[in-house]
């Protein structure tokens, strides 16, 4: 995989967290008709997006750790088999271990609903199949800073994830309604699943 294609991959991965309901925005929406006021739906973006970025890197920083101290090979087949039994995990026990945050929770409560949704979901280690690429890069020279790329990865992530969120909130507040959810809702959970096990094979055949 070209860098190209790593830092596409990101902001793929960011595009389809925002999108996913329970990365935030319908939180941001229902906050919004609670209070009726069109911006609290746009001040909840924030704490959403910190407490996203907060858990994916983490998860990212973690794995950089692993990589300085451990043959990288041995990390990218230990994250596979994490993003695949993460995968199973969240299929047969999805409904047992929700996060349980009232819609009308303030922007604090929100943020930190947001950390351990997405660390729940497992959106960090979905991640790093794009991202080790550019954190160790084959033939990279020894003292090159993997952090970097982390941190400039995250970033992109997280953009992404921010503007699709945004779109879709104030697409739905505005204009759809929250009505759409009982007569165009898709199973989000089947694609997260899915979403998990390939960026599990992705590292197991890279």
């Amino acid at each position: 995989m070209t860098d190209t294609w790593s830092w596409l991959a990101i902001a793929g991965f960011g595009a389809f967290h925002g999108v996913n309901p329970a990365m935030g925005w319908l939180f941001a929406v229902g906050l919004g008709l609670h209070r009726g006021q069109r911006r609290v739906v746009w001040l909840a973006l924030l704490p959403i997006a910190l407490g996203h970025a907060l858990s994916v890197a983490l998860v990212a920083a973690a794995f950089v750790w692993a990589g300085l101290t451990v043959d990288a090979r041995a990390v990218r087949i230990a994250a596979a088999i994490v993003l695949i039994g993460w995968a199973f995990w969240h299929w047969f026990y999805r409904s047992r271990h929700r996060v349980r945050v009232g819609m009308t929770t303030g922007l604090a409560g929100l943020g930190l609903w947001s950390f351990l949704m997405a660390t729940a979901h497992g959106a960090g280690l979905m991640l790093w199949p794009a991202l080790m690429p550019l954190c160790f890069p084959a033939g990279a020279v020894a003292d090159s800073d993997p952090f970097l790329p982390a941190l400039l990865g995250v970033g992109l992530h997280t953009l992404a994830l921010l503007g699709t969120t945004a779109v879709i909130a104030v697409t739905v507040y505005e204009w759809v309604g929250l009505e759409i959810l009982k007569r165009a809702w898709i199973n989000i959970d089947i694609l997260w699943t899915a979403a998990l096990v390939a960026a599990g094979a992705w590292l197991l055949l890279a």
